[in-house]
């Protein structure tokens, strides 16, 4: 069950950050269910290091923390995605 609960915030954090971030993303979907995903264990880490990963009630700071490394993360991991599929498009021509 961790893994499917994994998955569904990692779409949910991915469809957020494409949303907040201008212009258009080019990455397919799953590849921001993972890059989501990715900014849910980074947000996470950095909750832990700031020490408000466990308070009572629910965990604001750690949610904006996942949501603040998924949108960089799908940021980064979009603009790396369109040069090599750029790359890739160039070659075959």
């Amino acid at each position: 069950m961790g893994w499917l609960w994994a998955i569904i915030v990692g779409f949910v954090l991915g469809l957020i950050a494409k949303a907040i971030i201008p212009g258009k993303q080019h990455s397919p979907l799953w590849l921001t269910t993972i890059f989501g995903m990715l900014g849910a264990i980074a947000g996470n880490a950095i909750a832990r290091a700031a020490g408000v990963d466990a308070t009572s009630g629910i965990d604001w700071w750690r949610h904006v923390f996942q949501l603040v490394a998924a949108v960089v993360i799908v940021a980064v991991g979009d603009a790396i995605y369109m040069a090599v599929r750029g790359n890739k498009r160039r070659e075959r021509a």
